[in-house]
Parts: C-alpha cells; structure tokens; sequence
C-alpha cells in the first residue's frame, strides 16, 4: 500500500476496503460496551511429551491430564449427539451441556493463547428444533472463550432427497430440511498467534476461499468409514491449513474415526486425540496406519 494512500473507516453503508481500515468507530459504539474483550497476555507455549503426540488415548477427555497448559495450538472436533455408552442413561439437554461444558474448559487450559477451537455440529428435531449450535456458543463464551465467527458447511450437493416434508405442497404444516452444519469458532483470548520462524503451508487461493464463511463440499459416507457420524478430511483440512503452521499441534477431543488426526498427518502436524469408546478407538488408529502405510509404499514406488 502507498504511504500516503488514505485508509477506509467504518461508516453508515460500510465499506468494501479491508486494507488500513480503521474500525474504531464501530467498536467503540454501544453494541460492544458489554462484550468482553478477552485480551490476554501472551505465555510461554509449552511442548508436550515425544511419548503424547500422535497418540489417541481411549479415556474421556474431561480430563486430559497428559497434556501440559497452553501447549495445543488447534482444536478441531464435531461432539458426538448420543454421547457413548459411559453415558448412556439417555442425558437431558442440561446435563448433555454440563458434560461439553467440563470437556471445553479442560480445552481451554490446554490451549495456547491465540490458539483456535473449531467445533463442528448440526442441530437436531423439528418439535422443537433444538439449536445445539446456540447453546455451544453461549456455555463456550461463558467458559471464556472469544468467539471468532462462524462457518456454514452447505451440504447441499450430497444431502440426498429427505421425504421429511412435512405436508407436502401445501402451507399446513410444511418442515424444513437441513442440508448445512455449522463450524463454529473461538479462540482463547482475543490476540493472535505468535509466529516466530514457523512455516504456514496455506497457498494463496486457499486463503482466500478458506477465509469465506460459506463453504461447499460433499459429506462423508458412515458405511465407508464405519463410524456413524463421520465428518470428510476435507474439513479439518481446511481449519489446519488456516489456523497452524507446519509441526503445530490438533487435538480432537471427540477423536471418533480418527479423521482430524489424518489430517494433520498429511499436513505435517502432530495431533492428539481421545475417545471413550475402545472401538472407534481402535478404528482411527487402524485408518491411521493404513493411511500411512500407503502412502509409504508410494513414496518408495
């Protein structure tokens, strides 16, 4: 930019200018005058044991006691709706919320200042529709994090054809069908990451279709992976590249099929994971090995 060149501020119509623009005037108003602004102090990042990394422990991580403070720079997970057999006595809405609750605020100890949590999740009924989406961002912001935005996921091409219409053609009682999930994002604190002598691997294109808050691809199919709620590598994919730098740590706290930890693989990042269920255990970490192998073979053919 021109040194003289004068810079955008906000104004009644907005403004199309992102470079030099101050905001001041916006968030100086009364809309923002009880919004917490979440500033902290940058702390020291502190490494997790060689024997921690790229491991999936098969526990809940209501307590992730082998992970020191501040030391995950990324969280990518999509909590699961019935949440495991541990947990079966069939949770109330409140309860369901006190546990993602207990999980978040041991993510948020974890977690190193400027670092990211993104959480995937769909809403669920129709009487009523329960807006998970909405209770998350409110527990989440009580926790104390600072939320960053939100990302909806159209899934439009391969949500298939629903019959769940209600009453079809006709203004009684018609239903809508969702065929979108929201990634909702937070941060700790309200800074930036520190980025001495790391490497982003994000290219210019990407960072501009990824910085969008809609995005488009197709889901992943449960009978393929064996899980019933799998999400495509494409979107922890996505949120790695955006958010890290090369050797950065992901953690997935809800780890499932091991899809978040296949991602940071392939992304020369290092994740942890954890889960209660000893199968999806043993799923993630037998995709993890078949991913790698492979790609072994291929790099010695």
């Amino acid at each position: 930019m021109k040194e003289n060149q004068k810079g955008t501020e906000t104004s009644s119509f907005g403004t199309s200018g992102r470079v030099n623009h101050d905001s001041s005037r916006f968030y100086s108003g009364k809309i923002y005058s009880n919004v917490s602004k979440s500033e902290l102090e940058h702390c020291e990042e502190n490494s997790i044991p060689e024997d921690t990394v790229n491991k999936i422990f098969c526990k809940s991580s209501e307590k992730m006691n082998e992970l020191p403070d501040n030391s995950i720079h990324l969280v990518v997970t999509s909590p699961p709706y019935n949440v495991g057999k541990e947990y079966d006595e069939n949770l109330s809405i409140e309860e369901y919320r006190n546990l993602l609750k207990s999980i978040f605020k041991e993510v948020y100890r974890v977690l190193v200042v400027g670092g990211r949590v993104c959480i995937n999740v769909a809403n669920v009924g129709r009487k009523p529709y329960i807006p998970f989406h909405s209770f998350i961002i409110e527990d989440m912001i009580k926790i104390g994090f600072f939320m960053r935005g939100e990302i909806i996921w159209n899934k439009g091409s391969s949500a298939g054809t629903s019959m769940a219409w209600g009453s079809w053609l006709s203004a009684t009682n018609p239903t809508l069908r969702d065929t979108h999930e929201y990634i909702l994002v937070f941060s700790k604190g309200n800074n930036g990451r520190t980025s001495e002598k790391k490497e982003s691997t994000i290219t210019k294109e990407e960072f501009m279709e990824f910085t969008k808050s809609v995005w488009s691809f197709s889901t992943q199919s449960a009978r393929s992976i064996g899980h019933p709620a799998p999400f495509p590598v494409e979107l922890p994919s996505r949120l790695i590249k955006l958010y890290t730098f090369k050797g950065d740590v992901v953690l997935d706290p809800f780890m499932g099929s091991g899809t978040t930890a296949i991602a940071a693989r392939k992304l020369e990042r290092k994740y942890v994971g954890y889960d209660i269920s000893k199968e999806y255990c043993k799923l993630a970490d037998a995709r993890i090995k078949k991913e790698f192998a492979q790609k072994t073979l291929k790099a010695v053919a």
